[in-house]
């Protein structure tokens, strides 16, 4: 089976970034942990990853595009 170099990188960016995601999300929730709830500072921290995985994926998308393969 032959895959192109494109489909490739795609498939590695895509993983890297949600294995971040994850990542961040489990390491937010665990410092922020109070009980069996997350503190509002945690609640931000979980919103500010959420961001950055839009705004990381919005980048990967834009600059995969412009790629010459």
């Amino acid at each position: 089976m032959d895959t192109e170099r494109e489909t490739v990188l795609q498939i590695v960016i895509s993983a890297v970034a949600v294995v971040l995601f994850v990542g961040t999300t489990v390491t937010a929730s665990q410092m922020y942990l109070s009980g069996s709830t997350v503190e509002p500072t945690g609640g931000y921290a979980l919103i500010g990853a959420i961001g950055l995985f839009v705004v990381f994926m919005t980048a990967a998308g834009l600059w995969l595009e412009r790629q010459q393969f």
